[in-house]
């Protein structure tokens, strides 16, 4: 997945001192944030869906955007999400974008059911399975996501 970029990088940039191991550092971060991301049922088969080109839908994109931001850097986002058959790096790109700049938290089992029922594609792989599609129990998402949905849940408290 990643060699065509990686093989852009080493062509244009052959002179550069350090080339070599930085993109096998960089290659090696990608692969773990990867293997993280795939501890979730959900990511997993939203992965391997794009892998194989299928148009996961709006929703699809959306949770994996929601999620995978927060493990990947934002052009190996758009490169995942452009292998979906029905959209295109620009797509990908104001995606990617939305989902950061309001800094969505990602969606609960609930909301993942909800938005799976409003598209073919399904996003919880084993709907009937309680423990299909609990995203905050099986990854461990960045101090931050934790501390938004606290502050969220003080405000509404208070209202």
């Amino acid at each position: 997945m990643f060699g065509i970029a990686r093989a852009g990088l080493k062509s244009q940039y052959q002179d550069w001192p350090g080339l070599e191991e930085w993109i096998m550092a960089t290659t090696q971060r990608n692969n773990t944030a990867l293997d993280e991301l795939r501890k979730s049922d959900v990511m997993a088969h939203l992965l391997d869906s794009l892998d194989a080109g299928k148009d996961i839908g709006h929703y699809g994109r959306l949770v994996f955007a929601m999620v995978a931001w927060r493990f990947l850097p934002e052009d190996d986002v758009v490169r995942l999400l452009q292998q979906d058959n029905d959209f295109n790096e620009a797509d990908a790109r104001a995606l990617y974008l939305q989902v950061k700049s309001h800094d969505y938290s990602p969606p609960k089992r609930e909301k993942l059911l909800d938005y799976q029922a409003k598209q073919d594609f399904p996003i919880i792989p084993n709907p009937d399975d309680p423990d299909s599609g609990n995203l905050y129990r099986d990854l461990q998402f960045p101090d931050q996501v934790y501390e938004h949905i606290s502050e969220y849940y003080e405000e509404k408290a208070g209202a």
